[in-house]
């Protein structure tokens, strides 16, 4: 923050690039703290509003950005100096939705970055109520900056591989093990699942399988009749079960779930993780036929950060091989590199102008 104000790198339109803008530092209500950001990662949903036509909520200008961790600088005096993480979905805590445990789709919900302006910036104001407090055991292993990814890259698949009541033992199929995916792995192998990955890059199926998981398939040129073979062949390598397969589909794109539909068998779970535009023509009677289910996924309730938290702290879940930062300056450069798939590993915007 400068002595003036603070930094933002905003959009003014689609597929225009970010623009760095000054702005006065702003006024806090009672429910609000500033926070000085340590790291902000780029998820295909920024890449969505900026390239791909999704509607934001807060029209441009608008920054971006919303897997964010920093430091609590103004605000309540509790909170000051405090390490934390924002939740990519801020609840309002009051309504039917909330109460129910379903807040991460509260219909009062603000994400950065799309209700309001985002962590593409030097600073951001947000409300203070569902902040979770990185603690310094955490900080010894990684920096603040890598811990942005927590917000969503991280959380979101906790949250799904929960609500999929996934157990030990049972075989799950990991759709995309890129910036979110990978993650998704690596929670169901810690949950106790056999865990197969598909992809259709080496180099990511050799990092899933490096870090534990059971078996990799590269699924590059293969028809969907082909993969589903080879995945009941490994699976009963595996002594894993041939029905209530639990498939996660991270990648995101027309093909990844058209294949995992068509994975369904008896008693399957598909979850649906990744966003694309594109629209599918399905079976949906096949549900009925396999007493099968398909759910989605949207953020993460803060109450569950903890827990992922306390799972990246013990060690259990890696995530310094699976990061690769760079200077927010660069934020033109690294949206069109991640826009081309020119990244392995999911990046991480730290503030350059703090």
């Amino acid at each position: 923050m400068s002595r003036n104000g603070m930094y933002q790198w905003q959009i003014t339109e689609l597929d225009k690039e970010f623009t760095l803008v000054e702005k006065p530092i702003p006024t806090l209500n009672e429910n609000e703290a500033l926070l000085k950001v340590a790291g902000c990662g780029v998820c295909h949903t920024d890449l969505s509003f900026w390239h791909f036509g999704v509607q934001t909520k807060h029209p441009f200008p608008l920054t971006l950005g919303h897997e964010i961790s920093g430091t609590v600088v103004m605000g309540p005096a509790e909170w000051i100096g405090k390490k934390v993480i924002v939740p990519a979905v801020l609840p309002c805590g009051e309504c039917e939705l909330c109460k129910c445990g379903r807040s991460n789709i509260c219909r009062n919900q603000l994400m950065p970055g799309n209700d309001f302006d985002g962590g593409f910036a030097s600073h951001i104001k947000v409300p203070f109520k569902y902040l979770c407090e990185v603690p310094p055991s955490t900080l010894l292993k990684y920096s603040l900056e890598q811990l942005a990814v927590i917000a969503d890259a991280i959380s979101t698949p906790y949250q799904v591989i929960k609500k999929s009541e996934l157990h030990k033992d049972d075989l799950a199929i990991i759709i995309g093990v890129g910036g979110v995916g990978i993650y998704g792995a690596q929670i169901a192998k810690i949950f106790g699942a056999k865990v197969i990955a598909l992809d259709i890059s080496n180099e990511k199926l050799d990092i899933a399988f490096s870090l534990g998981i059971d078996s990799a398939l590269n699924i590059k040129d293969l028809d969907i009749k082909t993969i589903k073979e080879k995945i009941k062949e490994i699976s009963k390598k595996l002594f894993a079960p041939k029905f209530g397969w639990k498939i996660f589909e991270f990648s995101g794109t027309k093909a990844g779930q058209q294949l995992a539909f068509n994975l369904v068998t008896f008693a399957s779970t598909l979850s649906i993780v990744g966003f694309t535009m594109e629209k599918l023509e399905l079976r949906l009677s096949n549900l009925m036929a396999f007493d099968a289910k398909i759910i989605g996924t949207w953020g993460c309730k803060p109450e569950l950060y903890p827990e992922v938290i306390d799972l990246v702290a013990n060690g259990k879940l890696e995530i310094g091989e699976l990061i690769e930062t760079f200077p927010l300056s660069k934020i033109n450069e690294v949206f069109k590199n991640t826009l081309d798939h020119k990244y392995s590993k999911r990046s991480v915007l730290v503030p350059d102008f703090n």
